[in-house]
């Protein structure tokens, strides 16, 4: 089967594993993630997942707790290692060969991300699940999807949302809301889209890593993307 792309980078926010209630782990949205996932690793595209920790804590929840902000960060890495396990788990019962590296050292139960080793487990056809972000506080996730979506030389970076591409305004707000099925950087740019934080939109830009805005919630659409069907909004350099 000839496809579209064979290399990809899936970024998945924690509030995607939470299912409805964007809290916790909703079972039949894991399942259904994980078949996505299976499916295409079954053709042979190498795939690296970047997952956020939103179900269970957000960094910028911190200060409305009283906390500093570089801790409140830190939880929230600890929360993605957490995300990457479950996901992990789910993944390998599916028949799935699944590695979780992380940028926080935490050696007991998961590998430290290593650039080399990262190549030698897509090399051996298994899935590699990123978590802690950078490893840095003060950044999304979106920065660590774009900076291991580089390292991987990935051919696109899939972000995982709850609707079906980039819009000129929120489309649930503005019955006018217009969809781009495809639109530059510079586009999304001058006109202000908010399609990643600032951080990774340019890392994207400036190293020609395109991204695809889709919905996750739509059975097939990662299968539907590698193959080179038009699904959600696609950002590119003209």
């Amino acid at each position: 089967m000839n496809l579209k792309y064979k290399r990809i980078l899936l970024k998945l926010s924690g509030e995607i594993l939470g299912g409805p209630s964007g809290v916790g782990y909703d079972p039949e949205t894991l399942n259904s993630i994980v078949s996505q996932i299976k499916a295409v690793h079954e053709l042979g595209v190498e795939i690296g997942i970047v997952v956020g920790g939103g179900n269970i804590f957000r960094g910028i929840y911190s200060e409305s707790l009283g906390m500093q902000r570089q801790a409140g960060d830190y939880i929230g890495m600890l929360a993605t290692v957490m995300n990457g396990l479950a996901l992990e788990n789910v993944l390998k019962r599916a028949g799935v060969e699944t590695r979780v590296m992380s940028a926080l050292e935490v050696r007991s139960v998961v590998e430290p991300y290593v650039l080399k080793i990262e190549a030698s487990q897509h090399s051996k056809g298994r899935v590699v699940i990123f978590t802690a972000g950078t490893g840095n506080p003060f950044f999304t996730t979106d920065t660590p999807a774009a900076l291991r979506g580089i390292e991987m030389c990935a051919d696109v970076i899939l972000k995982a949302t709850k609707v079906d591409g980039v819009y000129s305004k929120d489309p649930k707000k503005y019955s006018d809301a217009v969809k781009f099925d495809k639109i530059t950087f510079k586009e999304a740019i001058d006109k202000q889209l908010q399609v990643m934080d600032l951080t990774a939109f340019t890392l994207c830009h400036e190293n020609n890593l395109p991204i695809i805005i889709f919905n996750i919630r739509e059975e097939g659409n990662i299968l539907k993307i590698v193959k080179g069907e038009k699904v959600g909004s696609l950002i590119y350099n003209a």
